[in-house]
C-alpha cells in the first residue's frame, strides 16, 4: 500500500527508488557446491567492473541456485527503504555494501579455481550466509515486504530475477560468508556476526 508521502512524490513526478538487502542463511553439508557458484559469479562481477548487465546475470544465477537449495534455508532477514532522490539511494547502497563487505569472512576469493584434488583436503563449511543488496526504480511488493518466512523469501528471490529482465536495476551487490573454500562459519559465529537473522 502506497503511503501518503509516496503518493505526494508520485504526483510531483519524482522517481521512486527502492534499496533492499536480503540475508539468507543456509545450513547442511550439501551446500558446498553453492559456494562454488557464488565464487564463480563473484569473479564474473569483479571482471565486469560494475557492468549492470553482467551483474544482473550474476544475480539471476545466484537467485536460481538459492531457490534450488531451498531445503537448506535456515534463517533470513531483510531491510531497506524507499527514497525519492538518486543520490540518497546511492548513499544507502554504499552504506549497505560496505557493511556487507565487512561482515565476517565475506571477502571472496577471485583467484583461479583450486585443483579438484585440492578440494578433497579442504574443510567444508555447513553454514553459509548470502547477502544480496539491490537498488531499483519503481516498486516490487514481493521485495518490499518481510521476507522472514519460506514462501515470502521464495517469491522475493523470483521477483529479483524478474526485475533483471525489466531493466530496473540501478545497483547490485553480492556478498557471502564464508567467501572462500576452506573457511568455516560455525553456528556460534553465525549468531554472533549475523544477529539480524530470524529462523524460518
Amino acid at each position: 500500500m502506497m503511503s501518503i508521502g509516496d503518493r505526494f512524490n508520485k504526483i510531483r513526478g519524482k522517481t521512486r527508488f527502492v534499496v533492499s538487502r536480503i540475508f539468507i542463511h543456509l545450513q547442511g553439508e550439501e551446500i558446498a557446491p553453492l559456494l562454488g557458484v557464488l565464487n564463480e559469479n563473484a569473479r564474473s562481477a569483479v571482471d565486469a567492473d560494475g557492468d549492470l548487465e553482467v551483474m544482473g546475470e550474476c544475480l539471476v544465477n545466484v537467485c536460481q541456485s538459492l531457490l534450488q537449495y531451498q531445503n537448506y534455508w535456515r534463517s533470513a532477514s531483510n531491510e531497506g527503504d524507499v527514497v525519492w532522490n538518486e543520490g540518497e539511494a546511492g548513499d544507502y547502497v554504499e552504506e549497505l555494501f560496505t557493511d556487507s563487505a565487512n561482515r565476517y569472512l565475506s571477502q571472496p576469493d577471485v583467484t583461479p579455481m583450486v585443483e579438484e584434488n585440492e578440494l578433497l583436503s579442504l574443510p567444508i563449511t555447513d553454514n553459509l550466509i548470502v547477502m544480496i543488496t539491490v537498488a531499483f526504480e519503481g516498486e516490487s511488493p514481493d521485495i518490499e515486504t518481510d521476507l522472514g518466512e519460506y514462501d515470502a523469501l521464495s517469491e522475493g528471490l523470483k521477483a529479483l530475477i524478474s526485475l533483471n529482465y525489466k531493466g530496473g536495476y540501478r545497483a547490485i551487490a553480492l556478498h557471502f560468508s564464508p567467501a572462500r573454500l576452506g573457511e568455516i562459519l560455525t553456528e556460534e559465529q553465525t549468531i554472533l556476526n549475523f544477529p539480524e537473522l530470524v529462523p524460518l
